[in-house]
């Protein structure tokens, strides 16, 4: 009783230091907001995008929770954290019994794969950090825990969160060099907030160096390893695989040529190389997966008009259309949640968002399999991945389209080369398992502290935060 009381006042004393600054942040969210909400608006008409979840968005006011068990609140950015929970949320729950979840999700691609995977869990966008719609969310779903995959941080949603009496936890944590540069730079800010986390799980050493840089205490710090290592699936006889090459029509000896995650540049080149690969004699049939699937259509008529037969996913329905596809060129994946599958049929991987400014995408995944992996120079969201990959001889950067053809014609014309550099791959992401475990143990202790049993979970106490 001594510590809750001791609790309660500091939440106090908390709360009156933080809500000027709550109140600032407020303040900015909305002149934001307004300044860009013309482009918002044309964004929704005229690009389809960002049209649902804005009365949530704004107000924070999700389908109430009636149950009194346990919840967890995990927020996913989008679809890569969305997967990444996944093997989490199973453990979880068959080690805290009767645990209810509720997962927010930014995005909306992340949202709809979230209602995929999560049927009989509450799935809604995550409300802006405005301190009313966060408070209106605890208040709805009553959270016993926040979990923040990555490092997803939001000022209002912390604060609010640790004042209504939920501890906050981030898991598979890291920091770029990039991101560093500028939590240290406004330190004066991020310090106090990274503080006030109850723990954070990060994937490596480095990263955890980098939090206390930041001033966070080590006692809070846990080196869990990349859960995404332990969400991989290694096997590409797995249902879902085998599932989409009967329904496809892709046969045992077809050599399939992958690009997953792509951006538009990204997908011109893999044509390209598959036009050259065509010309080279090679049999080679190309499979991609932009990152945004509302743009396939401009990209089957841009690839059209490069003279290849192009066929959408969505096109071919649940059961697949065999006879369609067998005359395709190019099969675009233009639905969401099969990317994961889909590396399993691939003799070949191309992990875009690597040649530009957006970081690289997840190559863990391909690797898992045991499929030769490649991707462009700018990995740096993947950067102790790749390290990995590249110091086991799994995996190759390459530079330019000439690259890329070289590595794929090196793959079809030196099947036992390839076949090795698949198989390290494989061997890597087997090795580096345990991150969920560990992540798991965390968070039980998190549930099970006297701290976090303690502090007070009634939001209406603090409907002033």
């Amino acid at each position: 009783m001594l510590y809750a009381k001791a609790c309660l006042i500091r939440n106090e004393t908390e709360l009156g230091k933080d809500s000027r600054l709550r109140y600032l942040l407020n303040l900015v969210y909305v002149a934001m907001l307004t300044c860009l909400s013309p482009w918002l608006l044309y964004r929704a008409v005229f690009q389809q995008k960002n049209r649902r979840g804005w009365w949530v968005k704004l107000t924070g006011k999700v389908p109430s929770r009636t149950s009194d068990a346990p919840c967890i609140w995990l927020h996913a950015v989008s679809v890569g954290e969305v997967n990444l929970l996944r093997p989490i949320m199973d453990q979880l729950s068959n080690r805290i019994s009767g645990c209810e979840f509720a997962i927010s999700t930014t995005t909306e691609t992340g949202y709809d794969l979230a209602r995929q995977l999560y049927p009989n869990d509450r799935v809604f966008f995550c409300p802006f950090d405005f301190t009313w719609a966060i408070r209106n969310v605890i208040r709805k779903i009553r959270p016993s825990l926040l979990v923040l995959a990555e490092l997803e941080l939001w000022p209002n949603l912390i604060s609010v969160s640790r004042s209504c009496g939920v501890p906050v936890a981030l898991v598979n944590g890291r920091i770029s060099a990039r991101s560093f540069e500028h939590y240290l730079r406004f330190k004066w800010f991020w310090s106090p907030l990274l503080r006030r986390m109850t723990s954070l799980g990060v994937q490596n050493e480095e990263y955890a160096h980098r939090m206390e840089a930041l001033g966070i205490d080590r006692q809070t710090l846990q080196v869990t390893g990349s859960v995404k290592f332990d969400g991989a699936n290694i096997n590409p006889e797995n249902l879902q695989t085998q599932q989409l090459r009967e329904r496809i029509g892709i046969q045992r000896d077809d050599f399939i040529f992958l690009a997953g995650s792509t951006q538009v540049e990204e997908d011109l080149m893999a044509a390209e190389v598959l036009s050259r690969a065509r010309e080279s004699g090679y049999e080679v049939r190309l499979v991609l997966v932009p990152r945004h699937i509302h743009r396939s259509q401009k990209l089957k008529k841009m690839l059209a008009d490069r003279g290849l037969n192009v066929q959408l996913r969505s096109e071919l329905g649940e059961h697949g259309n065999q006879d369609v596809f067998a005359t395709a060129d190019v099969l675009v994946v233009d639905v969401i949640g099969e990317l994961s599958a889909w590396w399993g049929l691939a003799n070949v991987a191309y992990v875009g968002g690597s040649m530009g400014k957006r970081g690289g995408q997840n190559m863990i995944e391909p690797a898992a399999y045991g499929v030769p992996v490649c991707f462009g120079p700018q990995t740096q969201n993947f950067r102790d991945v790749v390290q990995m990959l590249l110091d086991q001889h799994a995996a190759q950067v390459v530079c330019s389209e000439n690259d890329l053809f070289d590595f794929v014609r090196s793959a079809i014309s030196k099947p036992q080369l390839a076949h090795q550099m698949g198989l390290r791959g494989q061997q890597l992401v087997i090795r580096q398992r345990g991150a969920v475990a560990r992540t798991v143990s965390m968070l039980e202790e998190i549930l099970s502290s006297e701290k976090s049993t303690d502090l007070p979970r009634d939001a209406n106490r603090h409907a002033a935060a």
